[in-house]
């Protein structure tokens, strides 16, 4: 089944993030069930690391909870408490440093890396992590934009609606 989401392509926390958004019939939740999250893991490149099941569906929309409570309010709490359940481990190998995510549950893992992805965004330029500015959007996004002032998740999509609704106001 192809990924019914309407924006992709955002770091893991964001795009994690937008497992929710407003479609057609109203409000989507791709991680409604086990199979939206297949989908999820899929698209995200974990589908042969963890399982898609009910445990890991529930970590994740717990993680999904706590990205979004730091995102929209600065909320520490929830999502330290996603981290605690993971750290990065260093080793030598032939091949060189590596750097590995020791999780202990399978089932966090998703959640765990999501929330670290956060934490490089936030690092990165908190600011640049949005909201798309359509009032009936409640898709994320990082602005990549060189001067920082993209609005809209997609200007096709909602940047296009939102300058015809202008448009439209001020002919009437």
């Amino acid at each position: 089944m192809p990924d019914p989401r309407p924006h992709l392509g955002e770091p893991l926390a964001l795009d994690l993030l937008n497992t929710r958004w407003n479609g057609a019939g109203g409000p989507q939740d791709l991680l409604a069930d086990v199979d939206g999250l297949a989908i999820w893991l899929g698209a995200a490149g974990l589908a042969e690391r963890v399982a898609a099941d009910p445990a890991t569906l529930a970590a994740l929309r717990r993680a999904r909870d706590a990205v979004h409570d730091t995102v929209t309010t600065g909320g520490r709490d929830a999502l330290n408490a996603v981290l605690a359940h993971g750290r990065i481990r260093r080793s030598l190998t032939a091949a060189g440093p590596v750097a590995e995510p020791d999780i202990a549950d399978p089932a966090e893992l998703p959640g765990w890396l999501a929330a670290a992805d956060l934490l490089d965004l936030l690092d990165r330029g908190a600011d640049r992590i949005r909201q798309c500015a359509h009032p009936d959007c409640v898709l994320f996004f990082y602005d990549t934009s060189r001067n920082g002032t993209r609005r809209w998740h997609s200007m096709a999509a909602c940047g296009n609606r939102t300058k015809a609704a202008r448009h439209y106001a001020r002919r009437s």
